[in-house]
């Protein structure tokens, strides 16, 4: 799931401040699930800026709509006809789903509520952890389902650095050594032997440019050549 937590206020105030008439759109899916920007946080943007603007004696008007996923076109093109009253366009959705919605909406300046932090977990109500980075290259199956990447406050692919102290990182003492629960969970399941594997260097450049992923099912749809 991708982790966002919302800006602060002032910023999305100073964001908006020329612009008269907003439209707020809020995001059913993940941003919703950690609390950030959902139907509930859309409300609550939208009460905050009404009362900042009332009380700074500032005209316009806030509406406030949302859909399933922002980074759906089948779900933001609606948007089109539901914006065209607005100035400009607050997204409480993630990264992604603000670049897709201001792609669609050209001709309307979109601002991003959220930061968008990572791709995590939930671990209990209202609390997230970071599991993945989206490095295009998983190495779970070779290290027992816990990533190196992410996990590894170094990002080492090749066992600990030497500074592990009881099992917990040098850089982080309240922080579990990742290599020793790869060690731990390898052993447990009988395949201690991976851990002998030598990985070669990650592939930083995959994660240089935008990526994009066809599914093999529809390569045909979209191979360039058709």
């Amino acid at each position: 799931m991708i982790i966002a937590e919302r800006k602060p206020f002032k910023e999305i105030q100073e964001m908006v401040a020329p612009y008269g008439n907003v439209l707020i759109v809020g995001c059913g899916t993940c941003v919703a699930v950690c609390l950030a920007g959902g139907e509930k946080e859309v409300g609550l943007l939208a009460a905050q800026l009404k009362l900042a603007r009332n009380l700074a004696g500032q005209a316009g008007r806030l509406g406030e709509i949302t859909v399933e996923r922002q980074c759906d076109r089948e779900f933001i093109e609606p948007l089109q006809e539901s914006a065209a009253d607005y100035e400009a366009v607050i997204s409480t959705a993630c990264g992604a789903g603000v670049q897709f919605l201001a792609a669609l909406l050209k001709e309307k300046p979109v601002f991003p509520a959220l930061n968008t932090t990572f791709i995590g977990v939930n671990e209990a109500a209202g609390h997230y952890t970071e599991r993945c980075r989206s490095c295009h290259q998983c190495y779970l199956g070779i290290t027992g389902g816990i990533c190196p990447v992410t996990m590894c406050t170094k990002g080492l692919l090749n066992g600990p650095c030497g500074g592990t102290v009881a099992g917990k990182c040098e850089v982080d003492p309240e922080r579990p050594c990742a290599w020793c629960e790869i060690y731990e969970r390898l052993e447990s399941q009988g395949r201690l032997g991976q851990i002998e594997a030598i990985l070669p260097l990650h592939p930083h450049s995959r994660t240089t440019s935008p990526g994009t992923v066809i599914h093999p099912a529809y390569l045909r749809r979209y191979a360039a050549h058709e």
